[in-house]
């Protein structure tokens, strides 16, 4: 079975990038733009990453209950701002699942994107820039597209939205919805990027691409003039192919030390007769024959998550002194010893579904939050009996225990976690 997965693995680590790493929310470290390229460091990176972790992908964090509320008005389309240019860009002609990326620190060889177009399985193949930028002083991944071809790639309303790649075409950036939240930006706005040199970019519009990990997407020129090096990202279409196999053709034909990472999970069926999809929560009862949490674990991984009450969100922050909704649950688990995944869309893949009317303390709680990609789990909260949850909510907000949210329009379901399952989803991404 085949689940988005989201976090970028191959935008894991850039040139020098590993020391300097920690820089993703302050101006610390050089300003050059990062090329994102490493397999080893994917767990680390991709999990800490601003917006990787719940965008949203990486999507907006919110609190559950009543959150985006201001946002209901957006959530016909990725929101847009006027511009006075509007270069032509072609009219999206379908949408194509992202099966894999391939990133380099260099530009990759010529011929090599003919090469994959051929491997079996690839329907279809789009050179990139990729690296990371800083995006008003934040460490921000940073797509370079040509918005005619790339478009097709992103989120379904981000996708058809006209204006959003004019206004990419002429030289404007989209920011995702979570990091416009997060970090209070505006369509008509701007951001200070500093990169090979500095440009303040004007915010052209706010929609998830649909790639997690993935908060900016400018066009094929503007990442060139940031100093990203031309063509050093491939995106690969594959939905029907077997992604280990093709995973193992496209290293045969990218250079070494270039990165080859599915963007895409595959699950081995029957695990649980019921498991989650990120796409959503499975519907039905809970299957018994699956493994759960101990009593042992289950007290232990409350425990640490209550121990967290207070602690400030920060985007994309995994613990131990700020964290965000599902770094919050992978920090807590880990104390019990349980391996989980680090995006709450692959969190609910970690067990099967539970109704409501079954709920038990220790039981994760999901919500989709973006209205630019509102089939996207976005969201995680810890339920912990009588009504209540414990989660870490948004920006500006720390973490705390709320009423559970189980009847709003927001609420995606509920998975009692199976150890196996979640160590099984956790490593395949």
């Amino acid at each position: 079975m085949r689940d988005k997965a989201r976090p970028l693995a191959a935008l894991a680590v850039g040139i020098g990038l590993i020391g300097a790493g920690a820089g993703f929310g302050g101006a610390g470290g050089s300003s050059s733009p990062r090329p994102l390229t490493g397999t080893a460091q994917l767990t680390s990176y991709t999990r800490a990453f601003p917006g990787s972790a719940d965008s949203t992908s990486g999507a907006g964090t919110q609190s559950a209950a009543g959150a985006q509320s201001s946002a209901t008005a957006q959530a016909t389309a990725a929101t847009e701002s006027s511009t006075a240019a509007e270069p032509v860009v072609a009219p999206l002609h379908g949408l194509r699942q992202a099966d894999l990326i391939v990133v380099a620190s260099a530009s990759l060889p010529s011929g090599t994107l003919a090469r994959i177009r051929t491997l079996a399985g690839v329907t279809a193949a789009e050179s990139l820039e990729a690296a990371r930028i800083q995006l008003n002083g934040k460490f921000t991944a940073v797509l370079g597209v040509n918005p005619s071809t790339f478009r097709s790639y992103a989120a379904k309303q981000t996708a058809a939205s006209d204006k959003l790649w004019q206004n990419v075409a002429s030289g404007a950036v989209s920011v995702s919805y979570t990091m416009g939240q997060d970090d209070k930006l505006k369509a008509g706005g701007t951001v200070h990027a500093d990169g090979a040199k500095q440009e303040n970019l004007r915010v052209g519009g706010l929609g998830t691409v649909g790639i997690e990990g993935v908060d900016a997407v400018v066009s094929d020129q503007v990442a060139r003039s940031l100093g990203v090096p031309a063509g050093n990202a491939i995106v690969i279409s594959a939905p029907k192919a077997d992604l280990a196999k093709l995973v193992a053709a496209v290293k045969k034909v990218i250079p070494h030390g270039a990165a080859a990472e599915p963007l895409m999970s595959q699950v081995t069926a029957g695990v649980t007769k019921n498991q989650a999809s990120a796409a959503g929560v499975a519907a039905g009862t809970v299957d018994h024959s699956s493994t759960t949490l101990s009593a042992a674990e289950d007290l232990t991984f409350l425990k640490a998550g209550l121990s967290r009450q207070g602690l400030p969100y920060v985007w994309g922050a995994s613990g131990p002194n700020s964290f965000d909704c599902s770094g919050l649950v992978q920090w807590a688990m880990a104390r019990a010893g349980i391996q989980m995944p680090r995006v709450a869309a692959d969190q609910a893949r970690t067990g099967p579904a539970v109704p409501v009317s079954q709920l038990q303390p220790g039981d994760l709680l999901f919500y989709h939050t973006d209205p630019t990609d509102p089939g996207y789990i976005s969201h995680v909260a810890i339920y912990l009996g009588n009504g209540e949850m414990l989660q870490a909510p948004q920006t500006g907000e720390n973490v705390e225990v709320v009423p559970a949210d189980v009847t709003s329009s927001e609420y995606a379901g509920a998975v009692r976690v199976d150890p196996a399952l979640a160590a099984q989803v956790a490593g395949n991404i």
